[in-house]
């Protein structure tokens, strides 16, 4: 814009100025990302829709990422929600504070390893998809989003690049032409989401190719998810954990237990749940070992041998 008419519009401005101003004093706190795309549940908890996982933006090395984030209230009624320096291969306050409330009672439904499951890191994927299919939401349809995701749906896209059986077929989900639509089937068990009967259709072409240079036009970057600019430093998380447990809830806890610092290994065993679980949902016991292997690389290793 240039000068002359910056200075015959102020008037203009000053109204549009007000205008924002008075929306942003009444609107309500909205803290989702509407790059995001999440499946709709019913009232019984049911949900279904078909989408396509896209591959990776150029110039990034994976079509998902993996990150670990704590989100709990603690007892001064604070919450703690901090991604987990874990994530980077560091050590974390919180990892190492439940590894201590873990190891420091036998009893597996004590109320100290009860504190250590409701404190436990969340495991999140995230990645490109194409919303082929979403009756709940129809005007999702034809558009790309982000979808974060847990353990069960990855398992599900590891199992289609590595099938179990002779008789399948290699398939890797993020291609756009030998790909496959993946069918998201959510459905209410024992009071909880279940992604079990979810499955890839048949491969075949998302599109043709004009429609797919316009699809892949639309991808998101994920090294956001997992730049280190990103994360709190571990004085900065120990800081916060403070602040949430109470000091003389710290300083009590910190003398349950005279055995060094736990390793990373030794803290992650005792610090998981799964993000298809994250709201309030079931998580294995807290002593669950953390995956053994690097998940990237596995997968990686995967994209490299199709």
């Amino acid at each position: 814009m240039s000068l002359s008419n910056l200075k015959r519009n102020r008037a203009d401005f000053l109204d549009n100025l007000v205008t924002q101003a008075a929306k942003l004093n009444t609107a309500k706190n909205d803290y989702s990302d509407d790059r995001f795309w999440k499946p709709t549940r019913d009232s019984v908890g049911n949900g279904y829709a078909e989408i396509r996982f896209l591959p990776q933006v150029e110039g990034e090395a994976s079509p998902f990422v993996r990150y670990w984030d704590h989100f709990f209230k603690g007892p001064t009624g604070q919450y703690y929600i901090e991604k987990s320096l874990t994530t980077l291969g560091g050590n974390d306050p919180i990892g190492e504070y439940n590894s201590k409330l873990w190891n420091a009672d036998e009893d597996k439904n004590s109320p100290l390893k009860k504190q250590a499951r409701d404190q436990k890191r969340k495991l999140h994927y995230v990645a490109n998809i194409y919303v082929v299919s979403d009756s709940s939401v129809p005007e999702n349809n034809g558009k790309v989003f982000l979808y974060d995701f847990g353990k069960k749906i990855f398992d599900k896209i590891t199992q289609a690049m590595e099938p179990e059986y002779p008789d399948e077929k290699p398939m890797n989900p993020f291609d756009l032409w030998s790909g496959a639509n993946f069918k998201l089937k959510v459905r209410q068990y024992e009071g909880w989401p279940n992604y079990d009967r979810s499955e890839f259709a048949a491969a075949e072409p998302l599109a043709d190719d004009d429609q797919l240079d316009e699809i892949y036009s639309k991808v998101y970057g994920l090294n956001e998810f997992i730049d280190p600019s990103g994360f709190k430093s571990y004085d900065e998380l120990k800081a916060r954990l403070d602040i949430v447990m109470g000091s003389n809830n710290n300083d009590k806890n910190d003398n349950m237990s005279q055995s060094p610092q736990p390793t990373l290994q030794e803290a992650s065993k005792s610090d998981e749940i799964d993000v298809d679980e994250y709201w309030g949902g079931k998580s294995d016991d807290a002593g669950v070992e953390a995956e053994g292997d690097d998940t990237m690389d596995y997968f990686n290793k995967l994209l490299e041998d199709d």
